[in-house]
């Protein structure tokens, strides 16, 4: 069923409610997380001439950013949640804009990179087609976006507040063809265990150059 305007923000606001209000548990809880196999995912397929621009996502309180600007980027933090945007600039020293998913403010073809680590799932899945085209035409032409997301059987649901949405590769990799990507690379995590133990789809995708 198609939400209205109205239904889709509740649903945001009440995603975005959760984390605000346990901003710093969720930092706390995350600053430690290795997530050092995705940033390389990102920086290995971008082809300009570094520092890169980059955009984080759903930057969180901050993790991430931090660890671009360390490998010598500039680095640009999205991020919904009041609280977790004001630890992400204090965090990293980044600019870090205050956006929900479904009121995104984007320059055209100014990224070489898009950082998605686990905050795509959190788009309702009748605006992720829209979110994606903007992530899409915020990359320059030849640009990379990665993304993880807890991966399912294309099913939605809401535990506690937080909605999700969790795909399966053939349908995720259908949205993102239909949004103008080509497929650069995808494998799941954490590495090293058998799949039913690797909860994680990460994948890695181009703005081709005449697009």
């Amino acid at each position: 069923m198609e939400l209205d305007p109205d239904a889709l923000q509740k649903l945001v606001d009440a995603t975005l409610g959760h984390y605000q209000a346990r901003a710093a548990a969720f930092w706390e809880g995350t600053r430690h997380h290795d997530v050092g196999q995705n940033i390389e995912a990102l920086l290995r397929h971008i082809q300009a001439v570094p520092p890169f621009v980059l955009l984080d996502f759903g930057c969180g309180p901050g993790r991430d950013l931090g660890a671009f600007v360390q490998r010598g980027h500039r680095a640009i933090g999205i991020e919904g949640a009041q609280a977790l945007a004001e630890m992400a600039r204090g965090h990293s020293g980044c600019e870090v804009w205050q956006q929900d998913f479904l009121r995104m403010e984007l320059p055209d073809g100014y990224f070489d990179g898009v950082f998605a680590n686990a905050s795509l799932f959190h788009v309702p899945r009748q605006e992720l087609p829209r979110v994606l085209r903007q992530l899409q035409a915020t990359l320059k032409p030849g640009g990379v976006l990665f993304s993880s997301n807890p991966r399912g059987n294309n099913e939605e649901s809401i535990s506690g507040e937080r909605y999700g949405a969790y795909y399966d590769l053939a349908t995720w990799r259908s949205y993102l063809v239909a949004a103008g990507f080509t497929e650069l690379e995808h494998y799941y995590r954490p590495a090293g265990l058998p799949r039913e133990q690797q909860p994680w789809l990460a994948s890695v995708w181009r703005r081709e150059a005449s697009s």
